[in-house]
């Protein structure tokens, strides 16, 4: 018999813009915050847990296992084990599902699911010219063979570093350059996605006034809100911003206004189940029932962010509900375009019939009931801790409504989607 996954709270730090408050701290850093945050706020000091699974999509080659070395600084029990991660943005909703499972099947009662992301520490890699002399040096055996494999034909531009890829390996466009061709395909305006941006602005700003972050927010580096909310924005002042992609056809509708910037920060959640949140006198906040991942071919002319829109029918399938059957909808905003290009498609006769296989179309949800918290849009987006970070909003959201039921929804890089479903009894 399956065990019921419990969502016992979470936390995480502001986050913030790359290069600014958190420059220095790295991922190792921001998840013991995070971790050690967590352990003070459910009394975990010397604990011993069944898993921490922490991700991070931009890691150095040294950070060989960042979720168990932080748990060792975390104030758990060192005997708590921990595994890294990584699926893209999806990341730590993923460890969320990884954990939740295990607690379903029995083999541990209790976990943490996570994910921390910098875009200031990224690994700068030798030129691959320079990596390969290098290893032809180390395998010389005569200090003169050394000598040769060092200068034989040698050229300054070796020195050029390598820095992350921003495009997909398959295509070479970016995800932004993706999403202007799904905005495109999807006839999604340039005035909507704005609208889309300012709205996750104000009510950001709105829940901060109302004191909903106030437990989940830990204060780090001097930070107590995130950098990248603007209540003073305004739809005059987003119009100003020029394409941040498709910068010469003079159609480009993207812009850093209505797109999530480069962020760093960390977010944690604690799951467990019902016996083990009872014996330590924990509430739980929502039950964690149902999860899918699903990918689409974008190579071969597929939206790169169009794979929740596969994944959410067939969890809906699977668990016998329709899409209006959500308090909330929690759908992540890499993009004002790709949450409004899944609604749209959702909507859409056509695509339904013909991509998900379906005799009607899945419907329009109440936008009143969508991020009503803000999203990644006014929050800010490190990759690995977004998921994280819905899932602690949702589960609170939930609890504060008393009965219910959310539905998250997070696109990712590689053309994937990792959706869940959060249910309060």
């Amino acid at each position: 018999m399956q065990k019921r996954v419990g969502v016992i709270g979470g936390v995480r730090i502001p986050f913030c813009r790359n290069n600014t408050a958190y420059a220095e701290v790295g991922n190792f850093g921001m998840s013991v915050k995070v971790l050690g945050a967590l352990v003070e706020r459910f009394g975990l000091h010397g604990q011993e847990l069944g898993e921490v699974a922490m991700g991070a999509v931009l890691k150095h080659a040294s950070d060989w296992n960042i979720a168990r070395e932080a748990v060792l600084s975390s104030g758990l029990a060192p005997t708590t084990p921990g595994i890294t991660t990584a699926r893209a943005c999806g990341t730590s909703l993923d460890n969320a599902i990884l954990i939740g499972n295990k607690i379903a099947a029995g083999q541990i009662e209790a976990g943490i699911a996570g994910g921390s992301d910098t875009t200031s520490d990224v690994p700068v890699a030798l030129n691959d010219r320079l990596r390969k002399r290098l290893l032809r040096i180390n395998r010389a055996k005569t200090p003169m063979d050394k000598v040769k494999a060092a200068f034989r034909g040698f050229s300054f531009g070796e020195f050029k570093p390598s820095f992350p890829g921003v495009a997909e390996p398959r295509t070479g466009k970016s995800m932004g350059d993706h999403c202007e061709l799904m905005a495109r395909e999807w006839n999604i305006s340039r005035e909507d996605q704005d609208k889309l941006a300012l709205q996750s602005h104000h009510k950001l700003a709105a829940a901060y006034e109302a004191g909903f972050f106030d437990d989940l927010l830990v204060p780090f580096r001097g930070l107590k809100r995130d950098g990248f909310l603007r209540p003073d924005s305004t739809l005059e002042k987003l119009a100003t911003l020029k394409p941040a992609f498709d910068r010469n056809s003079g159609h480009g509708t993207l812009t850093a206004g209505n797109s999530t910037g480069l962020s760093d920060g960390a977010a944690a959640v604690l799951l467990a189940s019902d016996e083990w949140a009872t014996a330590h006198g924990h509430k739980v906040q929502a039950y964690m029932t149902h999860a899918r991942v699903a990918a689409v071919d974008f190579v071969h002319g597929e939206g790169l962010l169009m794979a929740p829109t596969i994944a959410v029918p067939r969890m809906l399938a699977e668990a016998g509900l329709t899409l209006q059957d959500f308090d909330f909808y929690e759908i992540h905003e890499a993009f004002a375009a790709q949450v409004l290009c899944t609604l749209r498609a959702w909507e859409s006769e056509s695509y339904c019939r013909d991509r998900l296989g379906l005799d009607q179309p899945l419907g329009s949800i109440d936008p009143a009931k969508l991020n009503v918290h803000g999203s990644s849009l006014a929050v800010g987006h490190p990759f690995a801790a977004t998921g994280a970070r819905i899932v602690a909003t949702l589960a609170k959201l939930l609890e504060q409504k008393g009965s219910g039921r959310g539905l998250i929804s997070i696109c990712t890089a590689g053309g994937m989607g990792v959706t869940a479903i959060l249910e309060r009894p």
